[in-house]
């Protein structure tokens, strides 16, 4: 009995280990797999991970490429793993089964299974009713991409033998019908309001690469730009802009600075578009500190530049050309508000701002 105890203890660990870290080739697996799938069109699993990437901020500013290199972002790995566990409802049984239509190795499955549902099973309520509210504006899979210049073909892992890649082939023949019963499975609640019924672009990043009024014109219609004096988030004129969807909720400001790369603006929400990061106007301060990964430094309120985030200290989105203004909507309690206003900067972290229930009014990504 007592060998049988000193074994226990030594095996412990080595299982709780396994459960909570995941081997190199597992991961390689994965990835690949994902980046094979999201090159197939209307892809429900990937595309599901794609868009909560995309939202979340967790995807960054290339999507694309993200998806297409999961292995090397462990961080977002884990986060491409919990949206396809919340995609699957967070059923393990279920997230098995979403598992094994990507193709991947046998071997491969039981781990990711057990690492996914350890890792997030204090999150399961949360991460449910974060569905519900996804599936209500989600349009549906966009997939279908060709790898990113920057991103080596997609292909097996190394260690993937004949007959597993066999498999996949097969499994590849038959994922249309897999992904459509699964895609009802999951969405059986869903409202009407995921039916697709817009065909627009909504993302960003081609916008990131024009350089020509005319090529904004060829893209949205002339209809649906106007030109107008712009004026930066400090409230200073700074040239023209152009405008997409102007007087809507969707209106996105475009500005050109030639071959420095554009600015774009967000100020009214909701907005469809998908913007870099996942980071809207409206969102709360809340978001913007976990997308950053910690408090940052806010010019106070009612002064010079106030509400501009002032240093990013050293945070995800420190040097990645975000400018962001920050707006307080409950100002009624002087006392309170004194605390963020004048001419000072305040940390992100101060209680005094979620009292302030403290959003952001606009953003401006500038393209490097």
């Amino acid at each position: 009995m007592k060998r049988f105890f000193i074994l226990l203890a030594f095996l412990f660990p080595l299982t709780l280990s396994a459960q909570t870290k995941l081997a190199q080739p597992v991961i390689d697996d994965f990835s690949a797999r994902v980046a094979h799938h999201y090159q197939l069109k209307n892809d429900s699993i990937t595309g599901y991970i794609a868009e909560q990437l995309t939202r979340s901020g967790a995807g960054g500013l290339d999507i694309d490429e993200t998806v297409f290199n999961l292995k090397k972002d462990p961080a977002t790995l884990d986060a491409a793993l919990k949206y396809l566990y919340q995609y699957s409802d967070c059923n393990r049984q279920r997230f098995i089964s979403n598992l094994r239509s990507l193709a991947l190795q046998t071997n491969s499955v039981f781990p990711i299974a057990t690492y996914t549902a350890n890792k997030y099973k204090g999150e399961v309520k949360a991460l449910l009713e974060d569905k519900t509210d996804f599936l209500a504006t989600y349009t549906g899979p966009v997939t279908g991409k060709t790898p990113p210049a920057t991103v080596a073909a997609a292909a097996p892992s190394a260690g993937t033998t004949a007959a597993n890649t066999a498999t996949a082939a097969t499994a590849d023949n038959q994922e249309t019908t897999a992904t459509t019963s699964e895609t009802a499975s999951n969405t059986t609640n869903t409202p009407a309001a995921a039916t697709v019924t817009d065909t627009r672009n909504w993302e960003v990043k081609p916008l990131f690469q024009l350089r020509t009024p005319e090529q904004l014109v060829e893209l949205y219609g002339a209809n649906n730009i106007t030109q107008r004096d712009a004026t930066n988030l400090a409230g200073n004129k700074d040239g023209e802009a152009y405008v997409i969807y102007p007087d809507t909720d969707d209106e996105l400001e475009v500005q050109f600075d030639g071959e420095n790369g554009n600015v774009l603006t967000f100020s009214h929400f909701p907005s469809k578009w998908k913007s870099p990061y996942g980071i809207k106007a409206g969102d709360p301060l809340e978001k913007l500190i976990k997308v950053n990964g910690r408090p940052f430094k806010i010019n106070g309120f009612e002064w010079t530049n106030g509400g501009i985030v002032s240093n990013w200290q050293g945070g995800a989105l420190e040097g990645k050309g975000v400018v962001i203004m920050l707006k307080a909507n409950n100002t009624g309690d002087p006392k309170l508000y004194d605390q963020v206003t004048g001419d000072k900067t305040v940390r992100s972290d101060l209680p005094a701002l979620k009292k302030l229930d403290v959003i952001i009014q606009s953003v401006a990504f500038k393209s490097n």
